[in-house]
């Protein structure tokens, strides 16, 4: 029997829709908490059976140092949903979004060893590519690597492979740059399927849309404030493999257990979001790559903050008062636990 303590974690500033109304529902058969953390433009008096949901005013009134320094406005509001999971005695952490409609396979029970192909090689991976023959790629994955044939080698599955960051996919609008949105057909599903452990010395970037994390990594969670928001949770996403990998683990991606129904966007706005990660996300690997780690989990904490001060040192994060939040949420996590 599974005994861990599993929270969901969402922000919006919507009122509830069918994606909510579905994971407040599976949350309350599966006994997992479902967390939702508004912003100053949510509706007043939001409620949803079998949520727990914080307004603005409840999360400024938290004893966390990171709540009080947060911007609003910004997705990474999500943070504080984290802090608050952890809090709650959870270890495991599933993050979605609000327009993210979860299939059956979502509610199975999650598992931290799994019977996975590994996937060796270096530099950059579109993952996508091993769940489809299609031409599509990932939010974040540098335009100028789309056509390249890639050099990585899928091994036969090892059992019980430990795994604590999972990415699972989403069908039907799945997490796809601007450039794909408007020069391709949507919606989309993914006809392969498979667990697949990307291994150390390679990169694909994930998101924050359908993703699973274990305890002894939770400091990892952490979104940066003061970058765009279309690269907060992929900037996150390449700092976490870069640290990962001095634990000896990598990614684990498993196909679509979502189905998205996107909420409105203005795709020259999301285009303008995501020029930075153009532009940028080679930058970061090399960054990352050429930085000097230690090993193990209890070096995480510390390794993050040689990872950020690299990125805000060299432009790529805009603001060292990125520094001051990650300080201060480390401390928070430090403090729940």
């Amino acid at each position: 029997m599974n005994s861990d303590k599993i929270s969901i974690v969402v922000t919006s500033i919507f009122s509830p829709n069918k994606s909510m109304l579905a994971l407040s529902e599976g949350a309350k058969s599966a006994g997992w908490d479902f967390i939702i953390v508004g912003d100053v433009s949510s509706p007043p008096g939001f409620r949803l059976d079998g949520a727990e949901y914080y307004d603005i005013h409840m999360q400024k009134k938290l004893d966390f140092k990171f709540s009080a320094l947060c911007p609003e406005r910004h997705y990474t509001r999500k943070n504080i949903g984290y802090l608050l999971a952890m809090a709650s005695g959870s270890n495991v952490i599933v993050e979605t979004d609000d327009d993210n409609i979860p299939n059956p396979l979502f509610w199975h029970p999650r598992m931290h060893a799994i019977d996975c192909y590994q996937v060796t090689g270096s530099g950059w991976l579109n993952v996508y590519r091993l769940f489809t023959d299609d031409k599509i790629w990932p939010r974040g994955f540098p335009l100028e690597a789309v056509l390249d044939e890639y050099g990585t080698v899928v091994d036969e599955v090892s059992s019980n492979h430990y795994c604590p960051v999972q990415q699972g996919l989403a069908d039907g609008n799945p997490d796809v740059d601007a450039v794909f949105r408007m020069t391709k057909t949507l919606p989309f599903s993914f006809e392969k399927t498979g667990n697949f452990h990307v291994a150390s010395g390679l990169w694909c970037p994930f998101n924050s849309q359908n993703t699973t994390w274990y305890g002894n990594v939770f400091p990892l969670l952490y979104l940066p404030s003061f970058c765009s928001f279309r690269m907060t949770d992929i900037w996150r996403s390449f700092v976490t493999q870069r640290i990962l990998w001095q634990c000896g683990w990598g990614v684990l991606f498993h196909g679509p257990t979502v189905y998205q129904e996107r909420n409105e966007h203005n795709l020259l706005k999301d285009f303008e979001q995501e020029v930075p990660g153009y532009l940028c996300n080679n930058r970061i690997k090399e960054i990352l790559e050429g930085l000097t780690l230690r090993n193990g989990i209890a070096a995480i904490a510390d390794n993050m903050l040689i990872c950020y001060e690299a990125l805000v040192k060299n432009g790529i994060i805009s603001d060292e008062r990125e520094l001051t939040l990650l300080s201060a949420w480390l401390e928070d996590v430090k403090n729940i636990k």
